[in-house]
């Protein structure tokens, strides 16, 4: 090796090692605080480089609990994205933990504080790829879904995935997939593409949406409750019962229930305490749907 190599090489691994010093490792970011022993946490994503900014939420004690993750809604405007605060969902938060849920709200990839690329592109308008979409993000949620999993107070089995609208959308297509630890879903107004060039009841090609919906059905594992207000302006009731029937006749466990109006916007219910106690009932019973018999041994 000659020195023209050598010296190269060493500035090659200078430039390296602050990148690498500098990420952050992964785990508790911040102290517990008041309400629900809230704590920032940094959770893997699927790029390496990028950890995702997550809020954890948990009951006293020690546990083991079991897990609530609850995947956020996104959007296809750049700016947007990049301006998101970090998704909290408080007030369903405080619903899970009074009954008994360590509860994980991961920011994912291209989003507000986590950053990174936007892996749940769909495309264009016209020719919008929902199918892809969805399982990129499932893909996210089941990486930081495995890391839970793995923390020593959280149990290994009986979690629920909670998703809004594109968050849902993913839970809709992680039903398929790797379902291991995983007992429930809960897709709050799942859908993508909606408000189509921000007009209200117009979604982007409706009929690939609608065939995307029977695909994930086909390959669904888990029991899936889907949750719409009757004032959703996003995806309307008659398009979410469609695109359920798609998920229940492709073969997906589906219990569909539209509720109330909620707020001035339903596509919302996920976020506002009003919209969480107005799902009351159909999350209790998806919740105790989800319930495992036992715990399995450590």
């Amino acid at each position: 090796m000659n020195l023209f190599t050598i010296r190269l090489l060493v500035v090659c691994l200078g430039l390296v090692a602050p990148a690498v010093l500098a990420q952050p490792p992964l785990g508790p970011a911040g102290a517990e605080g008041a309400p629900d022993r809230e704590q920032p946490w940094l959770v893997p994503t699927p790029d390496a480089a990028t950890p995702a900014h997550a809020m954890l939420f948990r009951p006293p004690g020690e546990g083991p609990f079991r897990l609530a993750l609850i995947a956020h809604a996104t959007t296809q405007n750049v700016l947007r994205r990049a301006q998101m605060p970090q998704p909290e969902y408080r007030p369903l938060a405080a619903y899970l933990v009074a009954r008994g849920f360590a509860v994980l709200v991961p920011e994912r990839l291209g989003h507000g504080a986590t950053g990174g690329p936007y892996l749940e592109d769909q495309g264009g308008c016209d020719e919008a790829d929902y199918a892809r979409a969805g399982r990129a993000t499932a893909e996210q949620i089941a990486v930081a879904l495995k890391f839970a999993l793995a923390q020593p107070f959280i149990r290994n089995d009986g979690a629920v995935i909670i998703g809004h609208s594109g968050g849902g959308w993913g839970a809709l297509a992680l039903a398929g997939e790797d379902t291991k630890g995983i007992a429930a879903i809960i897709a709050f107004a799942p859908g993508r593409g909606g408000h189509a060039n921000d007009m209200e009841n117009r979604v982007c090609a409706p009929h690939t949406l609608l065939a995307a919906a029977g695909e994930f059905g086909r390959a669904a594992r888990v029991p899936v409750t889907w949750l719409v207000a009757a004032n959703d302006t996003y995806f309307s009731p008659d398009l979410s019962r469609r695109l359920a029937d798609a998920f229940r006749a492709a073969g997906g466990k589906l219990d569909f229930r539209m509720l109330g109006a909620s707020g001035s916007e339903g596509h919302w219910l996920a976020e506002t305490e009003s919209g969480v106690m107005l799902a009351d009932g159909a999350l209790d019973s998806a919740l105790r749907l989800g319930q495992p018999a036992a715990a399995k041994k450590r």
